[in-house]
């Protein structure tokens, strides 16, 4: 036998082979890291910029990537053996038992069919990537999966880990929202974040992951079951920290609504999870009527032949301090943000020096619009606060940090979302424009306003604008309709 798979414990495969199979493996699960060549490490010449999966010493890998070993086996022609009953075991409930299995639950809201599938996916699987939209139902298709783990004789204690205190409590309230009287929610589950008790006697522990990071695995060693929530923005070293503490935790499920697009990132959170299942797409959604239209303006502001001389080939930090500093942008943004009908979400990167003056400035001229202010030093009560008043209003603007507003906070009553700081990022793209599309009374489209800075010149395009172009690239990969309009500031 060339290799034989076997499981060390919850978190790792041990792969047995010769040694230049070993090396083999080793390669082939070696990846270098995006812009790896800008970290302090690399200029420091203390790492090479790669990330290895296969640990070639202890001949280790993340159990996540079963599939993928054995896809490396099969592409070669290696013959291989997996000596582990517990690696090849599956749910073994039929599709009629997990219709019982639902119907027992009582839900007080009606899954839809692609949440079903991913419920009974997962359930099947033990291991999975849930890679779902914002509007999907991640809330409810979690809350089914850990009822489903509560009624497994075996299982001792479920851990959920989100990425912001705003989710804790949002997905608190979710439970209540879908169990019914039979189930208590308070009973039965406790939260974790800054200041509160770690240790509880409840099956169930909702937590941001910074508050246990840095816990001993002693904690960990209690749970059966592990949910990562949005786990795409756990810090790398964070997530496969806390994740590998997890040694008993066999039935590992991560749901996200965007991955970066990167392999290494992919794998690491595969990995740690189990292999990738794609729920729905966002398109499938608003063609079956389940989330807003959507429209995206592209505002592309000119400047005067000064301003462009100023800027040009400047770096982008110094291209970033001069577009957010701009009185003209900022009054742009404010007209804007005032003349919008509906709510408005207003996201922007730098507290002191963008967000506040935005807040500042369109507060001082806002007659009829209540104005609301978020960002990661806003506790979590009056964020929750903020969020029900805004599914009240119908005409109010939140102007909020990516950090905390761009993923998981539900807030159905926004009609447009403004980017008034450029971004390049897959996730964070399509994390804040999915703000915008759950479904609200009276509201059948979003309209976002992608606002960008052009100072290019001759054959030179600056930072921002090829930021623009890569953010076209994500709405054209997303069918999303959008056009341009240049505007003169």
């Amino acid at each position: 036998m060339d290799i034989i798979i076997r499981q060390k414990d919850a978190v790792n495969l041990i792969v047995e082979s010769e040694k230049d199979i070993a090396k083999e493996l080793n390669g082939y699960f070696t990846f270098y890291v995006p812009n790896y060549q800008y970290t302090p490490a690399y200029k420091k010449k203390i790492w090479d910029g790669q990330i290895r999966l296969f640990n070639l010493y202890g001949r280790t890998i993340y159990a996540g990537l079963l599939d993928y070993i054995i896809r490396f086996a099969e592409d070669r022609k290696y013959k291989y053996e997996i000596d582990s009953e517990k690696l090849l075991e599956k749910g073994t409930e039929t599709k009629e038992q997990f219709v019982d299995f639902v119907k027992s639950l009582k839900l007080k809201i009606t899954p839809h069919v692609h949440q079903l599938k991913a419920v009974y996916h997962a359930i099947r699987r033990k291991r999975a990537l849930l890679l779902s939209p914002t509007g999907s139902g991640k809330s409810l298709i979690i809350y089914m999966l850990v009822r489903y783990c509560l009624n497994q004789p075996t299982n001792k204690k479920i851990l959920i880990v989100v990425p912001t205190v705003g989710l804790v409590n949002q997905l608190y309230n979710d439970f209540k929202d879908y169990a019914n009287k039979t189930w208590n929610v308070e009973g039965n589950t406790h939260r974790i974040f800054s200041g509160e008790e770690k240790a509880s006697n409840k099956p169930i522990v909702i937590s941001t992951w910074q508050s246990l990071y840095k816990m001993p695995k002693e904690f960990f060693d209690k749970f059966d079951c592990v949910f990562g929530d949005e786990c795409h923005l756990f810090k790398a070293k964070s997530l496969a920290g806390l994740m590998t503490k997890m040694t008993n935790a066999h039935f590992r499920i991560g749901t996200t609504g965007t991955l970066d697009g990167t392999q290494t990132h992919k794998l690491v959170i595969e990995g740690l999870f189990g292999k990738l299942y794609n729920v729905t797409s966002t398109k499938k959604l608003i063609d079956k009527n389940l989330l807003s239209d959507i429209e995206i303006k592209c505002l592309i502001l000119g400047y005067d032949d000064e301003a462009v001389q100023e800027m040009k080939r400047k770096t982008y930090q110094e291209e970033i301090s001069y577009i957010i500093s701009n009185t003209k942008r900022n009054e742009f943004i404010k007209k804007l943000s005032l003349n919008l009908k509906g709510n408005s979400l207003v996201l922007f990167n730098y507290v002191e020096l963008h967000g506040k003056v935005l807040y500042d400035i369109i507060q001082q001229e806002s007659e009829d619009k209540k104005i609301f202010f978020i960002y990661g030093g806003t506790d979590a009560d009056q964020r929750e606060k903020i969020r029900h008043i805004l599914n009240q209003e119908e005409n109010a603007i939140l102007i909020a940090s990516y950090g905390t507003c761009s993923t998981g906070i539900n807030i159905p009553r926004i009609n447009n979302v403004v980017f008034a700081s450029p971004s390049k990022s897959v996730v964070r793209v399509l994390q804040s424009i999915g703000r915008g599309l759950r479904k609200a009374q009276g509201k059948d489209k979003t309209f976002v306003y992608d606002i960008s800075d052009d100072f290019s010149y001759k054959s030179y395009k600056n930072h921002t604008m090829k930021h623009l172009d890569e953010r076209l690239k994500i709405y054209n990969n997303e069918k999303f309709p959008y056009d341009l309009t240049r505007i003169k500031i």
